[in-house]
C-alpha cells in the first residue's frame, strides 16, 4: 500500500503597506535606531493602521494570492487551518471569516492557537489530514495583526511586532516529501514570562485591567531569549538524529522571526551558515505566527524540490518546536 505524504504544493502571502519604522518609535518612547537594531536586529516592520480591520484581511489578502498566482479554484479547497493569536473575535473563527470571504464553500475551517509556533502546529494538524487520504487540499494558513495587541508605551515591546498573513497549500503526494517529520514540546512553567494577563475567563476584561494596561504582549526579554534558543537548537537537533540529516543535508533553517540574536545563536548551535537560514525580520519585526510562512513566500524562488527545510519556532507556554519538510517543487515563474 503506497504511503500518502502531504507536500506544499504553492505559497501564498501578504504585508500591509504602512510601516511603522525606528524613527517613528523614537517619537513614541525613549529608545533609538541604534538601540533596537543592536538588541533585536528591527528596523521597520508592517502594521495594517485601519482600526476596523483583522486578522482575517490580512489571512483573505494571503489566500487570494495563493489562488491568483497559482490558478486555484477556491470550491476545490477541503480545509483551512488558520494559526493566529490575534484572531477577529473569541467567536466566530477567523478561519470561517477567511473561507467566505475567499469563496472557499467547500471547506471545513477551525483556528489554532499554540502562540508564536502556531502555524508549524498548524502544518503538522493539516499535514495529518492529507495523510488520512480523506482530504485533497488543505490550506495553512497564519494571520496576525500584532500591532493590536502591543503597548506603544512600554519601550520594551513595542519595536518587536509587526502584522502579516501567509499560507501554504498542502496536497497529496506519493513521494518522498513534503511534511516528513515533526517534535514538539511544552514547558507550562513559562507561562508567566510571556503573556496577556487579562482578557481571557481567568481574568476578564474590566475597568481595571484596561487601566493596568493587561490587554498587551507582556515579556520577560531575558527568560524567553533563553529558552528560545534551548528550545529552537534542541528540537532542531532532534529532526536531524531521527531522520539521519547531517549539517550539509539542510538547505535552509526557517526559524522564528522574534529576535536576530536568537536566530544568529540558533544557526550557531546548529553549525548551518546563516546564508543557509532564512531572515527577514530586518524589515518585518515579529508578526508571531506568521514569520514562518511569510518566510517562506518571500524565499519561494530560492527554493528547490528535494531541499530540505527545517521549521522552528518557540513561543508562549512556554510552546516550542521543529517541522521537517523536504520541498516538492522548483521555482515558479
Amino acid at each position: 500500500m503506497s504511503i500518502i505524504n502531504a507536500a506544499i504544493t504553492a505559497v501564498g502571502g501578504y504585508l500591509p503597506e504602512d510601516k511603522i519604522t525606528n524613527a517613528d518609535l523614537e517619537k513614541m518612547v525613549d529608545t533609538n535606531d541604534e538601540w533596537i537594531m543592536t538588541r533585536v536586529g528591527i528596523r521597520e516592520r508592517r502594521i495594517l493602521k485601519d482600526p476596523t480591520k483583522g486578522a482575517s484581511f490580512l489571512g483573505i489578502e494571503a489566500v487570494k494570492d495563493l489562488f491568483s498566482r497559482n490558478n486555484i479554484d477556491p470550491a476545490t479547497i477541503d480545509g483551512i487551518i488558520l494559526a493566529t493569536n490575534t484572531a477577529d473575535y473569541h467567536f466566530p473563527t477567523t478561519a470561517s471569516i477567511v473561507a467566505f470571504e475567499t469563496g472557499c464553500i467547500n471547506a471545513f475551517t477551525f483556528d489554532m492557537q499554540a502562540a508564536c509556533p502556531s502555524f508549524i502546529y498548524a502544518l503538522e494538524a493539516g499535514a495529518n489530514y492529507i495523510r488520512s487520504g480523506r482530504y485533497k487540499r488543505i490550506i495553512v494558513l497564519a494571520a496576525e495583526k500584532m500591532t493590536a495587541i502591543t503597548d506603544y508605551t512600554d519601550r520594551a515591546t513595542c519595536p518587536l511586532f509587526g502584522d502579516g498573513a501567509a499560507c501554504v497549500l498542502l496536497e497529496p503526494t506519493e513521494e518522498n516529501e513534503g511534511v516528513l517529520d515533526s517534535y514538539f514540546r511544552t514547558d507550562g512553567t513559562g507561562r508567566t514570562n510571556l503573556i496577556m494577563k487579562s482578557g481571557g475567563s481567568a481574568s476578564p476584561t474590566s475597568h481595571e485591567t484596561v487601566d493596568r494596561r493587561e490587554h498587551y504582549v507582556y515579556q520577560e526579554g531575558a527568560a524567553v531569549f533563553k529558552q528560545a534558543v534551548k528550545g529552537m537548537s534542541s528540537s532542531c537537533r532532534t529532526i536531524m538524529e531521527r531522520n539521519g540529516l547531517s549539517y550539509d543535508d539542510i538547505a535552509w533553517v526557517v526559524p522564528h522571526q522574534a529576535n536576530l540574536r536568537i536566530i544568529d545563536a540558533v544557526a550557531r548551535e546548529m553549525q548551518v551558515p546563516l546564508d543557509r537560514v532564512m531572515v527577514n525580520i530586518e524589515y518585518r519585526g515579529n508578526t508571531s505566527s506568521a514569520t514562518i510562512p511569510l518566510c517562506l513566500w518571500e524565499f519561494e524562488k530560492q527554493l528547490k524540490k528535494g531541499d530540505n527545510l527545517i521549521l522552528t519556532s518557540f513561543g508562549a507556554g512556554f510552546t516550542w518546536g521543529a517541522v521537517y519538510v523536504k520541498w516538492a517543487y522548483d521555482p515558479k515563474n
